[in-house]
């Protein structure tokens, strides 16, 4: 039987590297489309709707919106412009049949456009460019458009993939237009050439009901909810269902509720026909990559397959001197339940048990998407302690082989010393240089994962804040040997109290303090980094010995350097193999893994015999 199509629907995911615009063009389109009735307060960035997404500006997870135009139903994916987030990516990209690839043009084509764009690719979707920020007084946009084929040529695209339709935008001010000659005055082009180039979805008439599950939403009133497109049939509310789990055993599932896409919202329908995207109640139990189906024709999908992770960290339950006092959850359960419930909507996240009762090693695809999982942990109240990221290696015949990275470097010619120095430190390999006479250089590393831990915030400094910096996967090749993940040691407390301003401005010519006065501390919290490689014990309650000569509070204003307040990631990059971080919802310390200073030399002298 030939396939047919659903006219009436078509189904897009928006690719961008981060901070190019497509969230604010996503708010265009919903008001030009006839979402919001005019006057209606809006909130800007309307797909940013979590809190974490709003104050980085950059998209996390992947969600689902539509708009109606000239009485077709457009479905949009927006999805992240981060390789760490790539399990949302692939999970948006099994939904849709083409893409809008949405370019700066100033910056061009990015690394982490290019890894959403493979993916694309590798699918078959029909692209859609548009190079938008035409209006930004830097703006190269015939030069971007060069770069954009030379990309798709070097993802091997086929013709059919390089002759894209093209369009300009101001996605700020709601425009589109054809050409830089002609001014536009709305985006109807932009969702006229979405209606007619985008192909709509096909299904095969005569084939049962198939949806695989490609995303999981929660909702408290109803449970655990199924989000996916219908490949073929129609889905009914209070339908008697199965599903196919990953063992290719068929489960009952009931459809207590049936929902659809409107705008942001979820609409309830009695039906929902192929090709649309579905959002079914009723299967608490199930999962990612599953296909929906009919009791009496359960036919499974291709499940849903992401890359594997790069990066593991160890969580575990907070067992310092303050531990318990700020946080809602502290139990080891507590902590493995939502780590399991964030495997269950999250496909690039795996969770491992280990030898230690209240330890979980978290695999995933980068420090990133780790870090914002711990952020999110510490927000809803959450207490626990990550250890460093550590690479994930394989074995393969005999061999030791780690994750690669293809690294971008964008800095000015002056910082080209510095920045070399520090990647060839590394095991850094230069791919590429690029002087085009600006001022500024471009540069290409094959670099291993591991060497871009800690190293954002060393590039910034090296650079005066003025370098770029973007990677992507590259896959697995042979070990490159081992270097220092840092130069400096730590200043560690040897004894519990609040730290006191005279203690702290004896400390300040040892190194760099992390401390304010009056902060609790205690016996293994590290309060700075030290100037040597070694680590040091200090007393920072140490108060000034009074005497009779001059008055009690005569010593009392000591003048102390400003502190700045650690950041997530900053301790993340900054701890070693045998360190960690405390995370609270109102906290951030860093401590030694064992606590105890005459513990800590013991296992030094029996390591050092171990090694003599």
């Amino acid at each position: 039987m030939p396939k047919r199509y659903n006219q009436q629907i078509r189904n897009i995911a928006i690719i961008a590297h981060v901070d190019h615009g497509k969230t604010t063009l996503v708010d265009a389109m919903f008001t030009q489309s006839g979402v919001f009735r005019p006057g209606q307060q809006l909130d800007e960035r309307l797909m940013d709707s979590m809190d974490l997404e709003r104050e980085r500006g950059i998209t996390i997870a992947a969600k689902n919106c539509a708009i109606n135009w000239r009485e077709v139903k457009i479905n949009i994916l927006d999805t992240p412009g981060h390789a760490d987030f790539g399990g949302e990516v692939e999970r948006a990209l099994s939904m849709v049949d083409g893409a809008i690839l949405l370019v700066d043009a100033s910056e061009g084509p990015l690394p982490q456009t290019r890894f959403v764009l493979k993916k694309a690719l590798e699918r078959d979707l029909t692209l859609i460019v548009v190079i938008n920020k035409i209006d930004r007084k830097d703006a190269r946009p015939e030069a971007v458009l060069d770069e954009i084929y030379d990309l798709l040529i070097d993802l091997d695209a086929t013709e059919a993939q390089l002759e894209f339709p093209l369009l300009y935008a101001i996605g700020r001010d709601g425009i589109a237009q054809a050409d830089l000659a002609t001014q536009g005055e709305n985006l109807h082009l932009l969702l006229d050439t979405i209606v007619r180039e985008i192909p709509p979805p096909a299904f095969d008439p005569e084939a049962p009901l198939q949806m695989l599950v490609s995303d999981l939403g929660y909702s408290d009133y109803l449970g655990r909810l199924a989000i996916g497109r219908l490949s073929n049939g129609q889905a009914k509310a209070n339908q008697n269902l199965v599903f196919i789990d990953e063992s290719g055993r068929p489960r009952p599932l009931k459809v207590t509720k049936l929902q659809i896409y409107e705008g942001m919202r979820l609409t309830p329908t009695d039906g929902v026909d192929s090709g649309d995207i579905a959002i079914l109640a009723g299967a608490d139990n199930i999962h990612i990559g599953d296909t929906i189906c009919t009791a009496d024709a359960p036919m499974a999908l291709p499940r849903l397959t992401v890359d594997a992770p790069t990066v593991s960290m160890r969580f575990t339950i907070n067992n310092s001197p303050l531990g318990g006092r700020e946080g809602k959850y502290v139990q080891s359960s507590k902590l493995r339940e939502r780590l399991q419930k964030e495997t269950l909507s999250n496909v690039a996240i795996q969770t491992e048990e280990t030898a230690e009762r209240d330890t979980v090693l978290v695999k995933g695809r980068g420090e990133f998407q780790l870090a914002i999982l711990i952020e999110t942990m510490r927000r809803e109240g959450y207490e626990f302690c990550v250890g460093r990221p550590e690479v994930i290696y394989r074995q393969e015949g005999g061999q030791r082989l780690e994750p690669m990275e293809k690294l971008f470097v964008d800095c000015d010619e002056a910082f080209l010393g510095v920045v070399t120095e520090k990647l060839a430190l590394r095991k850094a390999k230069m791919t590429n240089l690029v002087n085009n006479g600006t001022g500024r250089v471009r540069i290409e590393f094959s670099a291993p994962s591991r060497a871009l831990i800690g190293l954002r915030d060393e590039f910034l400094t090296d650079t005066k804040g003025t370098g770029i910096l973007n990677a992507y996967f590259d896959g697995y090749g042979p070990y490159r040997g081992d270097f220092p993940s840092r130069f400096t040691g730590s200043i560690v407390a040897d004894r519990s109290g609040a730290a006191v301003p005279y203690a702290l401005f004896n400390l300040e010519p040892r190194g760099h303090l992390f401390v304010q006065p009056g902060e609790p501390v205690y016996e293994g919290m590290i309060i700075g980094e030290h100037n040597r490689d070694s680590d040091l014990n200090v007393n920072a309650c140490k108060e000034k010995k009074l005497t009779n000569i001059r008055a009690a509070g005569k010593d009392d204003a000591v003048v102390l350097s400003p502190i700045k307040p650690l950041t997530l990631e900053q301790a993340i990059n900054f701890i070693r193999a045998d360190e960690l971080v405390e995370v609270t919802p109102l906290s951030i310390r860093m401590r030694k893994t064992v606590l105890s200073m005459s513990k800590r030399h013991t296992l030094r002298q029996k390591k050092a015999k171990g090694n003599g």
